[in-house]
């Protein structure tokens, strides 16, 4: 019995998975679409996600990388 509990409890899992997976799809595909509109609009979509990156980070962890980014371009000469 328990054998046949534990298999209802795993396509149960199973289950749940693969709807959030559509739902991620489904998700993925809406945020393309409105990067889509802003570049018909004009905007530049790889500026956008280089925007919501760095919007994600917490303010000392995007200070720190833009000021080892500034170094970097300092050293080679590109500041």
């Amino acid at each position: 019995m328990s054998d046949n509990i534990a298999a209802d409890q795993l396509r149960l899992f199973i289950e749940r998975i693969e709807r959030l997976e559509e739902e991620k799809k489904a998700m993925a595909d809406d945020i393309r679409d409105v990067y889509a509109e802003a570049k018909a609009t004009g905007y530049d979509a790889k500026t956008m996600r280089q925007i919501v990156r760095l919007r994600k980070m917490e303010k000392h962890v995007r200070q720190e990388a833009e000021a080892l980014l500034d170094t970097y371009k300092a050293a080679l000469g590109l500041a």
